[in-house]
Formats: C-alpha cells, sequence, structure tokens
C-alpha cells in the first residue's frame, strides 16, 4: 500500500489556511455556538481564498486541486473546536456543489455552482426524512410533472444548512413505482413558496443550522432537475463515497485536535505533587490514543489516494468512515476523563468536542449501515465497483 507523501507546496496551503482560521474563524467559533448561527460573511473570506472551490474546475472559479488539499481542509477546519462549524463547510463543498458540478446543466452551474464557489451561496443536500434516512429508494417526497415545472410535496429533516442556506439539492420520488429508479435530483431555493423550515435543537453541531424541511405544493422549475430524471438514486450512492471519507478525515482530526488539547492540560495541572503527565497509567493512555490515531491517518491516506485516482472506493470509505468516527468517539471520551471534574463544564472545550463526536457515527451512515455494507462485500462478494 503507497501513501502519498504531501510536497512543499501542500504545506504552505496548510500554512496560510491555518493563519486564516486563526484570524478569521477561532475568535467567533464561540459566538457561533452560542447563537446557533454562523455568520454568513466568513463563506465569501472563504470563497475569496478560494477555499470553498478546492476540487471544482477554474471555468466555474474553483481551483481544480488534487484532493490531497481537500485532506488538509478537513483536517485544519477539524481543529476549531466548532464541529458545527466544520460540518457546515463540508456540506457546502463535498456533499452537496459536488453534484451541481459532476450532474448538473450549465444554466445551473452558472447560475448557482460558480455562487457557491465565490461565498455568495450556503448549500444543502436534503435526502433524509423522518420515515426514511439510509433507505434512500423509499422516500416518500414527490415531485409530479406538470410540463413545465414539478411539483413537490413532502418533508425532509436533519439537514445541515437548511434553515439559512440558500438552495437544497434534494431527493424526490419522480416515479413512485419504480423504486430506485424513480428517484431524481431537483434544485429547490429556500425561499420558494411553500417550503418551510424548522430549526432542530441539537445536543451538538450547534453552530451548524440544522433543519426540518417542510415542501407544500412547491413549483420547481424543470431548468432545476439535476441530471437526468430517475438517476437519483445512482448520483446519491456515487456521491457517498465522498461524503464518507471527508467525514472520517473531520472525525480523526478532531480526535487528534482533543489530545493535543488535553496534552497541554495535562502538562498544566498537578496531582499529589507532581504534574498529571508524570503518571504513568496516563503517560500510556495518552500514547495509546496516538497510536491509535496514526494507524488511522495511514488508512485514511490511502482512501485520499484512491479518491485522486478516481477510485470508487466502498469498500475502503466505509471502512474509515466506520473506524474513524467510532475511534473519535472513544479517545475524546478518554480525553474527557482525564480533565476530571472539569471535562463536565463549560470552561473547557473537551466537552464541546466530546458532545460533537458522536454524530459522526450517524452521518453519511451510521456504523451499522457501514457494517452491513462490509458485510455484502466480505460475506456476500457483492462488488459495488462493478454495479
Amino acid at each position: 500500500m503507497l501513501i502519498t507523501q504531501l510536497n512543499p507546496e501542500h504545506q504552505v496551503f496548510r500554512e496560510s489556511l491555518r493563519s486564516f482560521i486563526q484570524k478569521e474563524i477561532l475568535p467567533n467559533v464561540d459566538s457561533w455556538e452560542e447563537k446557533g448561527e454562523i455568520d454568513k460573511s466568513i463563506w465569501k473570506k472563504m470563497g475569496d481564498m478560494g477555499y470553498l472551490g478546492l476540487i471544482f474546475p477554474e471555468e466555474y472559479g474553483g481551483l481544480n486541486l488534487e484532493f490531497d488539499y481537500s485532506k488538509i481542509f478537513c483536517e485544519e477546519l477539524s481543529q476549531c473546536f466548532s464541529g458545527g462549524f466544520t460540518i457546515s463547510a463540508l456540506v457546502i463543498e463535498y456533499m452537496s456543489a459536488t453534484y451541481l458540478w459532476k450532474y448538473g446543466s450549465e444554466f445551473l452551474k452558472e447560475k448557482y455552482l460558480t455562487q457557491v464557489i465565490a461565498g455568495e451561496m450556503v448549500s444543502a443536500v436534503a435526502i433524509t426524512e423522518p420515515g426514511a434516512g439510509s433507505d434512500v429508494q423509499n422516500i416518500k417526497t414527490t415531485a409530479v410533472d406538470e410540463g413545465d415545472h414539478f411539483v413537490v410535496n413532502g418533508s425532509k429533516t436533519f439537514i445541515t444548512n437548511g434553515y439559512y442556506g440558500d438552495f437544497f439539492i434534494t431527493a424526490v420520488k419522480t416515479d413512485p413505482k419504480a423504486g430506485k429508479k424513480g428517484v431524481s435530483l431537483l434544485l429547490i431555493d429556500r425561499n420558494a413558496e411553500g417550503v418551510t423550515a424548522n430549526k432542530i435543537k441539537k445536543m451538538g453541531w450547534l453552530a451548524s443550522d440544522t433543519a426540518e424541511l417542510g415542501f407544500d405544493n412547491v413549483v420547481v422549475p424543470k431548468e432545476n432537475l439535476v441530471g437526468e430524471l430517475g438517476e437519483g438514486f445512482k448520483y446519491l450512492m456515487g456521491g457517498l463515497q465522498l461524503e464518507r471519507l471527508t467525514a472520517a478525515i473531520h472525525s480523526l482530526a478532531t480526535a487528534e485536535s482533543a489530545v493535543n488539547y488535553t496534552l497541554e492540560y495535562i502538562k498544566e495541572r498537578s496531582a499529589f505533587n507532581k504534574q498529571l503527565k508524570d503518571f504513568q497509567v496516563i503517560r500510556h493512555r495518552v500514547s495509546q490514543m496516538m497510536a491509535d490515531i496514526l494507524v488511522q491517518k495511514a488508512f485514511v491516506q490511502y482512501c485520499c489516494d484512491l479518491q485522486n485516482q478516481g477510485v470508487y472506493a466502498v469498500k475502503e470509505c466505509s471502512i474509515a468512515k466506520l473506524q474513524c468516527s467510532e475511534l473519535a468517539v472513544k479517545v475524546i471520551g478518554e480525553c474527557l476523563q482525564l480533565f476530571g471534574g472539569y471535562g463536565f463544564t463549560e470552561d473547557y472545550k473537551i466537552s464541546r468536542l466530546y458532545r460533537d463526536a458522536k454524530v459522526g457515527t450517524i452521518i453519511g451512515g451510521t456504523s451499522e449501515i457501514m457494517l452491513e455494507i462490509l458485510s455484502k462485500i466480505f460475506i456476500d462478494e457483492i462488488d459495488y465497483a462493478s454495479r
């Protein structure tokens, strides 16, 4: 297994991004967490720096960079002590706008994708419903063909960027009798008549706006169809691998940031007349956590290499998502324990990281779904790449 080594250009990008985060993001994170709202001006600033167009073609304002730059982007954003802010950014670039890039018409790319890359619009992807999470082919939201437009009725839930965002890449049923071939993608404007959004109160990811969406006879122009009619399920299954890979990177980097934060704490705190860092049990526990993180880092880099090569890596991305999200929960829980009573307070950010970590085992397919996918690969010998 060959692992790509990052070059000096990657390091310059990391240092530049880190400087931007320290100046523009870190001073605002606590306020965003308290308000449950991210100041939209940050997206414009990120767009001006090119950070929202790393993977997109230059003709739409992107930078068309290899995926290692996106890996760095995910890692550095995950160090800002706000899973809510990080996931909002990742949803924009890797989980919603990508469908416009890959399948959208030139009209949609010019009208919407260019604005997302510039930081002028915030995008979201609306798939999950109250009765259908991972079971995408059985969604209930319908889009009825009315000639020059569709009429959409239904609801979605757990939609990141759904309240303050500008538009949704929405999974709808255009043919309720056709199973997965009846699923299509429509771009629906947030402010279209008949669209309602309610914010969901959450345990973590407080800075991000997560919403329940309602569609009541929403008129959607035919030109807002993303790709071909009835191909939405295929598009979504392809997009999930990138979603799961970026989620894995985020979970792993968050775990690493928690360990580094904990190291700072145990070097400052003392008990029984010596620093916490000098207790053997603590030293060994921290070392084991770092070892586990480094092992996963190597595998995630391998997955990034596959992404760079355009490989449809269902197995590898499912493993990365499963292992990294579960490891983050474990590691951050152990880190909080080392803070003692202070870890249970809001005085230290470890409690925020602890709250934010759990959802990593749920988004983009739960750990149980990842295991079922892997069971089909390992036991039933299903080859997703050939399907």
